[in-house]
């Protein structure tokens, strides 16, 4: 594996487990500045909202920066973001940390993925894509936890602090590993934004929200679910979410291999058998050894389609892909807002925590069908320039 891989995983740890960790802080983060929990939950929708915004933002800003060079500059940013939120004075600062952590979170992704895809064969690409994502995933089973329980031992504003120095691990193997990778010839803001008249990104990005949204219509109620629905103590919560975390790693590495194979048949695969996996859990969601194997593989086959997900991003938009590919992190963004949304009205509805887990198999059921016509598009686009020259023969 190479280096510059390894220094991509580092930085997409450190982000990974700002992104998630928050959710354990915000009790002690709500009890530090004397403010309601629901008041602290502002930090996790900011984050979000950065994460969406500030992915075009920051890609178009960097249009003319070489990639290593725009990695070094966001991975700082992220540091930066870090250290604000470690040393903020009050609530409004650490709203503020959040968000500039945000902005260097997508752009960092899309631009690493590009990169990812470019220090490896063609053949290798989507596994590449996939090592550089592992960090992400790793942060659900060790950073998050570990987060977790600095918070609790020494105080939150030390997680924030260790997160930073995952940072500035990250921004040096960036430095050290990464190589001046070339962009395409032409590449112009112009060229960056031409690539979303292509109905194929657009449809994947729609893939990508309704896919990956399905994942988190389960999850971000999980907690209450598992305790009011599968009978589980408040203190069996977290082994929980680290078995989910396992199932993401696995999926990571599952999706990245055979996604390399053949994107479209590993895509669609991974998101019928979500879609069905899904749908399942409404009734393994009452059995405690059943909802923990479900919890699983919901992990392994949502986390499978991230890969591939971001790899037909990159086919799609090959011509200039930098700012397609950190759109498409603001769109797995995107689908957790909605699934959320989505979930909290179907509770709010009166049909229950479990009636979550129908709308993320109706969320993936949906990204099946758009993947579907993706391909036959085109399969029909294919034809029709097959079969051009023979028409006019």
């Amino acid at each position: 594996m190479p280096l510059a891989l390894l220094a991509l995983a580092i930085g997409t740890f450190g982000i990974g487990t700002t992104e998630f960790g928050m959710f354990g802080l915000l009790p002690d983060v709500a009890g530090d500045f004397a403010i309601s929990i629901p008041t602290a939950g502002w930090l996790v929708t900011a984050y979000a909202v950065g994460v969406m915004l500030g992915a075009p933002a920051m890609t178009v800003l960097g249009t003319k920066v070489p990639y290593r060079r725009m990695l070094i500059l966001l991975m700082g940013l992220f540091v930066a973001g870090s250290l604000i939120s470690a040393l903020a004075p009050g609530f409004g600062f650490l709203l503020v940390g959040r968000v500039v952590s945000a902005c260097a979170h997508g752009a960092f992704f899309g631009i690493g993925a590009v990169a990812a895809a470019e220090l490896v064969p063609p053949h290798k690409k989507a596994s590449a894509i996939s090592i550089m994502f592992a960090g992400l995933t790793i942060a659900n089973v060790v950073g998050v936890p570990l987060g977790a329980y600095l918070a609790q031992t020494a105080g939150w504003r030390v997680t924030f602090f260790v997160i930073a120095a995952i940072g500035l691990i990250g921004l040096a193997g960036v430095v050290l590993f990464v190589p001046d990778i070339p962009k395409p010839a032409g590449v112009s803001l112009r060229n960056e934004v031409s690539v979303f008249r292509d109905p194929q990104v657009i449809l994947a990005m729609v893939v990508t929200v309704l896919g990956f949204g399905g994942v988190f219509a389960a999850t971000t109620y999980l907690a209450p679910m598992l305790t009011t629905v599968t009978g589980f103590a408040d203190s069996s919560i977290s082994w929980i979410l680290i078995v989910f975390g396992v199932g993401l790693v696995v999926g990571n590495l599952i999706g990245g291999r055979f996604a390399d194979r053949s994107l479209m048949r590993m895509l669609l695969s991974t998101l019928v058998g979500l879609a069905v996996v899904l749908g399942v859990f409404t009734f393994t969601a009452h059995g405690k050894i059943a909802a923990v194997v479900t919890i699983f593989l919901i992990g392994v086959l949502g986390f499978a389609n991230v890969p591939p997900l971001q790899k037909r991003i990159l086919d799609k938009a090959s011509r200039a892909p930098t700012l397609a590919s950190a759109a498409n992190i603001g769109a797995f963004n995107l689908g957790n807002a909605l699934a959320a949304w989505l979930g909290g009205l179907a509770i709010a509805g009166g049909l229950g925590y479990a009636a979550v887990s129908w709308v993320g198999a109706a969320l993936s059921a949906s990204a099946v069908l758009v993947a579907v016509l993706s391909a036959a598009l085109e399969r029909r686009r294919r034809t029709g320039q097959t079969a051009a020259p023979t028409t006019a023969g």
